[in-house]
C-alpha cells in the first residue's frame, strides 16, 4: 500500500493516567503511534525495526503515582516527571489521552490532578481518553455539555457524577471539538487509530489496523455486544453456548419450544432457568440479537430492507419495522439514513438508546 511520506513535525503526545492505570489502555494508543512512524518508515524504503525509523509521534507515557502500583496488572511503568514538571514544560503539546483503570475513577477529583489535566488541556492541540480516562477529563470541568462515551459498565456512574455530560454508551469512540472520548479498555486503539487517521490519512490508519490485525472501524459500537455479554456473564455454559447459537441462527424460527429441545429441557423449565441466568426472557434475547444484526447489516451493506429482515429472521419488512421502533425508537430506514450522513461527515457512528418499555 502506497503511503504518504510526511512532511509536517512530529507530534508530541502525552499518556497520562493516575495509577493504578490499566496497561492497556496506555500500552494500546502508545504501540498505535509507533506503528505510524514505522510502516511510514517502511514506505520510504528505511528500516521499520525497533529503533530503526522515524517517528511521527513522540509519544510520553506519564503514571500519576499513588499508594497502589501503577498498573492494575503489576508491570511497573517508571515515569521520570511530577505532574509539576509537565505542566511547566514549554514544550508544544499536540495530543494529551488520558488513560482510564482504578485510579481514574477513584482519584478523578484530585484537586493536583484536576488542575494539571486543566493546564495541559489548555496547551494541548487535542485530548482524548480511553476508557474511564473519561472521569479525570469531566471532574477537571473538560466535558461538561459535550458528547462522551466510556466503558459500557461505568456509563451510568459517568452520568450520574457529571449529569452535565452529552452521555453516549454505544459508540466506540466520540468526537466533541478538540475532545475526543473512548468506549473501554481495547476502544483506545480504535480511537488512536482515528487520530491517526485525522493527522496522516485514511491509507495510514488502514495500514496500521492490517498491522494489529484490528477493524479499521468496528462494526457498530460497544452497545452491540450487550446481549453476548449477557450470555457470558450466566453462571453456566450450557445458556452461554446456547446465545452464541442463537446468534448463529437467526434466520430460523427460534420458538421457545426449538431452544428448549436444544437446551434438553422442558419449554416450562427452559424459561425459567434461562431468565434466571440472563435477566430477559428467550425471546426478548432472540430480539435484542436480530436487532443487533440488523444494525450491523443497515451500517456495512447497501442490502435492501426485505434481505436483512429475511437474513435476521424478522420474516417482513414490517416485522423488522416494528422491532426497531419497540428497541429503537426509529425505522431502520430512518437508522441507515442517519447511520449514513454521520459517516459521510466523519463521525462516529449513531447512539440510540433501547427505547422504554
Amino acid at each position: 500500500m502506497d503511503l504518504p511520506i510526511p512532511s509536517r513535525p512530529i507530534r508530541r503526545v502525552l499518556i497520562l493516567a493516575p495509577a493504578p492505570a490499566q496497561l492497556l489502555d496506555i500500552a494500546g494508543p502508545a504501540e498505535v503511534f509507533a506503528q505510524a512512524g514505522r510502516l511510514l518508515s517502511r514506505a520510504d524504503g528505511g528500516s521499520d525495526r525497533l529503533g530503526r525509523y522515524t517517528p511521527v509521534y513522540d509519544t510520553e507515557i506519564a503514571i500519576v503515582p499513588g499508594a497502589a502500583p501503577a498498573t492494575t496488572a503489576g508491570v511497573a511503568i517508571a515515569t521520570g516527571r511530577t505532574l509539576e514538571g509537565l505542566v511547566a514544560d514549554p514544550a508544544p503539546l499536540d495530543t494529551l489521552v488520558i488513560g482510564g483503570g482504578e485510579g481514574a475513577t477513584t482519584r478523578a477529583a484530585e484537586p493536583e490532578l484536576c488542575a494539571a489535566i486543566r493546564a495541559l488541556s489548555g496547551r494541548a492541540r487535542r485530548v482524548a481518553s480511553v476508557c474511564t480516562g473519561a472521569f479525570p477529563l469531566a471532574a477537571a470541568g473538560l466535558l461538561e455539555g459535550r458528547r462522551a462515551t466510556t466503558h459500557w459498565r461505568w456509563c451510568a456512574e459517568l452520568a450520574r457524577r457529571h449529569p452535565g455530560i452529552r452521555l453516549e454508551p454505544d459508540p466506540i469512540y466520540t468526537q466533541d471539538g478538540k475532545y475526543w472520548t473512548s468506549a473501554g479498555v481495547t476502544a483506545g486503539i480504535d480511537l488512536a487509530i482515528a487520530l491517526v487517521e485525522e493527522d496522516h490519512g485514511h491509507a495510514l490508519a488502514l495500514a496500521i489496523a492490517r498491522e494489529l490485525v484490528m477493524f479499521l472501524r468496528r462494526p457498530g459500537g460497544q452497545g452491540q455486544f450487550s446481549a453476548t455479554l449477557a450470555a457470558q456473564a450466566a453462571p453456566g455454559p450450557g445458556m452461554r453456548d446456547l446465545v452464541a447459537w442463537i446468534a448463529d441462527n437467526l434466520h430460523r424460527p427460534l420458538t421457545v419450544e426449538d431452544l428448549a429441545a436444544r437446551a434438553c429441557l422442558s419449554p416450562r423449565q427452559f424459561a425459567r432457568v434461562f431468565a434466571r441466568e440472563l435477566g430477559v426472557t428467550p425471546g426478548k434475547m432472540v430480539d435484542r440479537l436480530r436487532v443487533e444484526a440488523a444494525r450491523r447489516r443497515l451500517e456495512d451493506s447497501t442490502l435492501p430492507l426485505a434481505a436483512i429482515a429475511a437474513a435476521c429472521g424478522f420474516g417482513g419488512e414490517e416485522v423488522l419495522r416494528r422491532a426497531f421502533l419497540r428497541t429503537l425508537g426509529t425505522p431502520p430506514g430512518a437508522y441507515r439514513d442517519r447511520f449514513k450522513r454521520l459517516r459521510d461527515a466523519g463521525r462516529p457512528r449513531p447512539a440510540l438508546q433501547e427505547a422504554s418499555p
